[in-house]
């Protein structure tokens, strides 16, 4: 979705919005998509082009919202949030997002677009704040060793506000009207659902996590040192 640039208030992205790209991260992602619309149609190429809408579920590197929150509560750590924690992001869970690639690869068209979207808009704020209650259902805070060290009685109390980064669109939507009426697509798991599933995934193989920490700090990467 961050390929059509921020949305005002209300709205949704379409398979029609013009890509307005805010950031050099979204531009490349845009540009992706112009390539793979240009060799269809110079050369026949058959192409189906996705975009979604902010991913989250097993497996996801801990820079992401989701696994880091849900990391450094479990470790006692702070929950960096930008900005004011105002900003809006649609949510699908990673296996919808795949079951509806295949969906795609199976009914779409040659030389299409669809957007999957989960209908699932939340500010930030409100992500954290529900990571910090499934968390607590696995894991109490009174339990939790790492949390009692940091001189914390609830994970709530890790919540820190930080600077925004550069270029943070302030609300993405997607519409996916046009692949849930042509091809019969949508969403299974609510998000407190794909976010249970999410939580006791990375419980259970912490040993993964710490194998991808091993040279990443939960620092912001992307950032240019001048």
């Amino acid at each position: 979705d961050e390929v059509y640039g921020s949305l005002g208030e209300s709205g949704a992205f379409s398979e029609q919005t013009p890509m307005a790209p805010n950031s050099p991260y979204s531009a490349s992602k845009a540009a992706a998509d112009h390539f793979t619309r240009a060799y269809h149609e110079t050369y026949g190429l058959p192409t189906i082009v996705t975009n979604c809408s902010n991913n989250y579920g097993p497996y996801q590197f801990p820079e992401k919202l989701v696994p880091l929150m849900i990391l450094n509560c479990l470790e006692g750590k702070p929950l960096p949030i930008y900005g004011d924690g105002g900003n809006v992001r649609d949510w699908l869970y990673v296996e919808d997002h795949c079951l509806g690639l295949l969906r795609v690869l199976q009914r779409g068209h040659v030389g299409e677009g669809y957007n999957l979207g989960g209908r699932c808009e939340r500010r930030n704020i409100e992500i954290v704040d529900l990571i910090c209650e499934v968390v607590e259902e696995y894991l109490p805070a009174a339990k939790n060793a790492s949390l009692a060290k940091a001189g914390k009685t609830a994970y709530s109390q890790l919540k820190t506000y930080v600077a925004d980064r550069p270029g943070h669109d302030r609300r993405y939507a997607i519409d996916p009207t046009k692949v849930e009426s042509e091809l019969g697509w949508r969403p299974s798991l609510t998000l407190e659902d794909g976010l249970r599933k999410t939580i006791a995934w990375y419980l259970d193989h912490m040993g993964w996590c710490e194998l991808v920490s091993t040279e990443y700090q939960r620092e912001r990467l992307g950032l240019v040192d001048g």
